[in-house]
Parts: structure tokens; C-alpha cells; sequence
């Protein structure tokens, strides 16, 4: 009798761990990415009115159905791979929770309602998550295998999302802030590369992530730090197997130095009055920012972005003091 109750208990619990490990490899907590959308809309003073709300909103929902649907996918097609890394090798996916068949079709299913949810927003923002999912899907198949130019295609992703938000209220996008956007996620991309390429090295010796207050852990359930594990990151991401730390470094620092350059010219120039004062303040957080955020990545942490966001402290008041800057200097324009 504990055999049969057994046996007919055993498909429930496969569909729950199936189901919990579908909400893992779906990797909500990348949804935080995702709010760039609302971006353009605060930055245009629209979040305030209901209509702005509204379109902030859909395309933020749009956005975290169709990126979940590319997850499943990109998981599923890189299964592989996964299996021969130590950290990803605990997907669900990879470690068999999650079948590659279920994986597809539920990956389907999540960007067929991405695509419909974007489209209720109006045809313009169903364009621009199309756009998106064509260069996730171009990505996953060929350009994450092209060095530089797999930097440049995860940069524009955050770019394509900062400029859906301006789509979805239909507000202008200006020069300044695509350019302090592009740069930005150009920064957040190198820097994720440059920890995995420094987590990849046989005799790492960066402090884990302790030692920089992140102990958050990552979308796959494991802790994200600068731990070594040999050369196995490298085996599962070519590109890897080419960058150099320093060349990293470089891209890291032009393009921090040329986002704060932009920032400021646009935070001196372009305003005036009150909000003038708001801007020009927000750049001290701004640069703060910047430099924990470069001591984190030369920690070996960085790996996992958005679990700086979500963990690091320190980060978490220097981006809180410069969008209540921002804030102020909105109100006041």
C-alpha cells in the first residue's frame, strides 16, 4: 500500500518541481531590467497621469513576458553547455527539472502573450518588442559567439527597452538620453563579462562577494561571487575564450568615462532655473555609482547585474539619492 500511495503521489510531485523549476528558468528577478521602460516616461513627467501609467506598465508586463520566453529558449538551446558549468549547470533546465521540450513550448507560449500584450499598447510598441525578440533570438544563435559584437547586441537590448517606454507613452526620446543609456548598459555588459572572465581563471584570487556585501542569490538559486572554477565559464562562453581583463577594463572606462562626460553636459546644459540645481547634483551619485560599481566587477562581482542591484547596499543609496535627484529635478522643470 506505501508503494502505490507512493507511485500515484509521485506525478504531483514532478509537476510541482517542474512548475517551480519553469518559474526559476523563467528568472523573475531579471525582470528588473526590465524598469527601464518606465525610464522615458519619468523622465517626461507622464508617470504622474494615468494614460502614462497605463502604457508604462504594458510595455513593462510585455517586456517580462517576451524575456522570460527568450530565457526558456536560450536555456534550452544552450543545455549543453550549461551542464559543463559549475553555476549554470543548477538550471533547471540544464539539470533535467525541466524538460527542453516543456521548456519550448512554454517559451512559445510566454512570447506569443509578450507579443499580444505589447500590441494592446499600440501597434508602434508591439514594433519594438518584435525588434527585440528578433535580436534575443539573433543573439542566441549567432551573435553571442562574436566577441565585440556580443557586447554591443546585450547593450542594445537595454537600449531597445529604455526606448520602448518612450514608445509605449508616446514621448520623445532626445539624443542625451539614448547616448547616457547606450553607454550605460555598454558598462553593465562589460562589466558582466569581465567577472565571469575573472571567475573563469584557474587561480582566481579576487574576494568573494562577502567581502562586497552581496550575498543575494543568483537566478539559478546559487551565490554569486569571484570564486574560481577553473576553466569551465570559458568552455560554455566562446567569447570568453578570447577577451583579455584589461581589454574589459578599457571598455568599462571609456564607456564610464563617456557616460558621465554625457551626463553632465546634458544635467548643465540643458536646464535651468531650480531644476537646474536638482541635475547638476544628481551627478555626484551618479559618479558614486560608477566607481562601486568598477569595484565590484574588479572584486570579481558582477556576474548576475541585477544582484548588485538587489543586494549590494551601497549601491542600492547612491542609485536611490540620484533618481530622488532626478525626481526633484522633474518636479521642477
Amino acid at each position: 500500500m506505501a508503494t502505490t500511495s507512493t507511485e500515484a503521489a509521485r506525478p504531483g510531485t514532478v509537476m510541482r518541481a517542474q512548475s517551480a523549476g519553469l518559474l526559476r528558468a523563467c528568472r523573475p528577478r531579471q525582470w528588473l531590467k526590465n524598469a527601464l521602460v518606465f525610464a522615458a516616461p519619468a523622465a517626461a513627467g507622464v508617470l504622474t497621469t494615468g494614460a502614462g501609467l497605463r502604457g508604462a506598465f504594458i510595455a513593462f508586463a510585455a517586456f517580462c513576458l517576451a524575456a522570460s520566453g527568450t530565457y526558456l529558449f536560450n536555456d534550452a538551446a544552450d543545455v549543453a553547455a550549461d551542464r559543463r558549468h559549475p553555476r549554470k549547470r543548477l538550471r533547471p533546465i540544464a539539470a533535467g527539472i525541466v524538460p527542453v521540450r516543456l521548456a519550448r513550448i512554454v517559451g512559445s507560449v510566454l512570447l506569443g502573450l509578450g507579443l499580444l500584450v505589447a500590441f494592446s499598447g499600440g501597434p508602434p510598441l508591439g514594433a519594438v518588442v518584435a525588434a527585440y525578440l528578433a535580436l534575443t533570438f539573433a543573439y542566441t544563435r549567432w551573435l553571442k559567439h562574436q566577441p565585440v559584437v556580443d557586447l554591443v547586441a546585450i547593450a542594445c537590448c537595454h537600449v531597445i527597452r529604455a526606448y520602448a517606454g518612450a514608445v509605449a507613452v508616446a514621448v520623445p526620446v532626445t539624443g542625451w538620453f539614448l547616448v547616457v543609456v547606450s553607454l550605460g548598459s555598454l558598462l553593465i555588459v562589460a562589466g558582466k563579462r569581465e567577472a565571469e572572465l575573472r571567475a573563469s581563471a584557474p587561480t582566481a584570487s579576487a574576494p568573494t562577494a562577502s567581502v562586497c556585501t552581496v550575498s543575494a542569490p543568483a537566478s539559478d538559486g546559487t551565490a554569486t561571487g569571484g570564486t574560481a572554477i577553473g576553466g569551465a565559464a570559458v568552455g560554455t562562453r566562446a567569447t570568453l575564450a578570447v577577451y583579455t581583463s584589461s581589454y574589459l577594463a578599457h571598455v568599462r572606462a571609456m564607456a564610464s568615462g563617456a557616460m558621465i562626460v554625457t551626463y553632465c553636459l546634458w544635467a548643465l546644459q540643458e536646464h535651468t532655473g531650480a531644476a537646474k540645481v536638482c541635475y547638476a547634483l544628481s551627478i555626484v551619485p551618479l559618479v558614486l555609482v560608477v566607481l562601486r560599481h568598477a569595484l565590484l566587477v574588479d572584486r570579481g562581482v558582477g556576474e548576475e547585474p541585477e544582484e548588485l542591484a538587489l543586494g549590494d547596499r551601497p549601491l542600492q543609496v547612491f542609485a536611490g539619492l540620484m533618481l530622488l535627484l532626478l525626481a526633484l529635478g522633474i518636479h521642477l522643470s
